[in-house]
């Protein structure tokens, strides 16, 4: 009898810390004593382990006194993913499993009433939490072996049951074991890039060159975009295909997505590394904890977690609640939502593309004008009715929104011409203008323009003297506020990306790194809602100049 130590990890967020499970089997009363925060699910897993281990045919230290540590022990444990961790250092502290095959090691996975091991929600950034801290062994539940092996470096072992485990860490022959069920996991009930490419495309649009325009720069350097308009002017529908404009993640980014989804239980056996940005637009009626994440027990990440590195849409914002809405300023500035309680504090990744949509009044007919040989609805509205749609969005949350459109019904007029580009087509260009963003930034902490804070843009990549006067002249006058001013100069060097995408100028060439002066003032319209010149859009087929375009 003695002591042994096996290894788990507690997650905070999608923070993973390694946890130390310290088992001691002693004489004295026979009892069993946990101590290091266990939250009452991990309590509960003493009697879990104990049956699990005695239907295993193993022997369990029911006469000793048994303690077990949870260190570090100020650190809040939760969950029953500490359960194989425990059952297994109570028998190495008996001697039932060597104690040096549990070093380097991480166990994870519940245990069931006959020693079965099931699925537990975040295995990936456990493991990652793991790699980073050195670990190079994992044992997970089988049908967590593929999710887990993500993760570079690290040798994963799926296996089905306790007393496979055991076998392994002695180095006996591993018995056969039935398969147990799956984690019974949340779907989520969200389109995933991959699947929206299948469904629809840019090409299915005819007109609205100028909100064209618009959401290939919200998609080039990840931009926050409001798209206002009437009922039935394609609002949704141009949002719905912003996700097929993106390029594929990078390795690095679909680790982080992957690892946010199996957090929140979304990944079922088979799911792979998600590849293709995420694309989440909850109804209007949804909760703040829903949208920004929280719940009872766990933290789980919100749609506005699980759509990090794609698109959240929002659409018909104004009939959301004020207060969810105001809670999108901190993940809107700062790329993450941090969740805090009263003994808890978790800080998630939220770096997405928001898109607001929204009509121009509660019937969506404000404003409308009469289209010839169609009979035009009028606005029912009352005065107040307009005045209290119109001020949900709020002018701090307003001054977070990089782009805003209007966007008009296409006229019959309108459809006729060349075929529109294709998602294909400008996620090419999108592609590239984003290269050029990863190579300016290489070795920094930003990817994209709309991340670079302020003062690291102005002193490391300032506009020229010209551009940089037309943005004081904007400030001062009151066409900017100071924040908006930084998101135009940040919206200046996505179209000078795209601009040099559309000219095949390949990355690294300095004529053409730098905003021009035109290249802000089509920043500036495109953050004042002001419609665009005509040459900015020269050169898209299918984009001739139409309602929203200034000649």
């Amino acid at each position: 009898m003695g002591v042994a130590a096996a290894h788990a990890v507690a997650l905070e967020g999608a923070t993973g810390h390694v946890v130390d499970v310290q088992a001691d089997v002693s004489p004295g009363s026979a009892g069993f004593t946990m101590v290091g925060r266990a939250d009452l699910a991990l309590r509960e897993g003493v009697d879990r382990c104990r049956t699990a281990v005695v239907n295993s045919g193993l022997t369990w230290p029911v006469t000793k006194r048994i303690t077990v540590l949870l260190s570090p022990a100020d650190l809040a444990k939760r969950g029953t993913h500490y359960d194989l961790a425990v059952a297994v250092a109570v028998l190495a502290a008996a001697g039932e499993v060597p104690v040096a095959a549990l070093r380097g090691t991480v166990l994870v996975g519940e245990l069931t009433l006959d020693g079965g091991l099931r699925s537990v929600p975040g295995v990936l950034p456990m493991v990652l939490a793991a790699a980073a801290r050195g670990v190079r062994h994992v044992v997970v539940p089988e049908p967590q072996a593929e999710e887990a092996a993500m993760v570079p470096g690290v040798d994963v072992l799926g296996l089905r049951s306790l007393e496979q485990v055991v076998a392994e860490l002695r180095g006996d022959p591993v018995p056969a074991a039935p398969p147990v069920a799956p984690m019974s996991g949340s779907r989520l009930l969200t389109w995933r890039g991959a699947e929206r490419l299948e469904e629809v495309d840019l090409g299915d649009l005819r007109g609205m060159p100028d909100a064209r325009y618009a959401a290939e720069v919200a998609a080039a350097g990840g931009h926050h975009l409001l798209l206002s308009g009437p009922k039935g002017a394609g609002k949704t529908s141009l949002a719905e295909r912003i996700p097929t404009l993106l390029p594929d993640l990078t390795v690095e980014e679909a680790l982080e997505l992957t690892a946010i989804h199996s957090l929140a239980g979304a990944l079922e056996p088979g799911d792979g590394l998600i590849t293709r940005p995420p694309f989440s637009a909850p109804h209007h009626d949804a909760s703040k904890t829903s949208l920004v994440g929280g719940g009872s027990g766990q933290v789980r990440p919100g749609e506005i977690s699980r759509a990090h590195t794609g698109v959240l849409l929002l659409d018909e914002f104004p009939l959301l609640r004020s207060d969810v809405l105001e809670a999108l300023r901190q993940p809107l500035e700062g790329g993450d939502i941090t969740v805090a309680r009263r003994d808890e504090s978790v800080t998630l990744p939220a770096r997405c593309l928001l898109v607001l949509a929204c009509n121009p009044c509660p019937c969506g007919s404000y404003g409308v004008r009469p289209t010839p040989g169609v009979r035009a609805t009028a606005c029912t509205c009352r005065s107040q009715q307009l005045r209290d749609y119109r001020a949900k969005l709020s002018g701090p949350l307003a001054d977070r929104v990089d782009i805003t459109r209007h966007v008009t019904a296409v006229r019959p007029h309108d459809r006729a011409g060349a075929p529109p580009e294709t998602s294909t087509q400008v996620r090419s260009r999108v592609a590239a203008a984003r290269d050029r963003q990863r190579e300016r930034y290489d070795g920094l902490p930003w990817r994209l323009n709309a991340h670079v804070p302020g003062p690291a843009l102005k002193d490391r990549w300032p506009l020229a003297p010209e551009a940089r006067d037309a943005l004081d002249r904007a400030t001062y006058d009151g066409t900017l506020s100071g924040r908006g001013a930084v998101r135009v100069h940040r919206l200046a060097w996505t179209v000078a990306d795209l601009r040099a995408a559309r000219a095949g100028v390949a990355p690294g060439d300095g004529s053409t790194d730098g905003p021009t002066a035109s290249d802000l003032d089509v920043a500036v319209r495109l953050r004042t809602g002001d419609p665009l010149l005509s040459s900015t859009l020269h050169g898209a087929p299918g984009s001739a100049p139409a309602d929203g375009v200034a000649s």
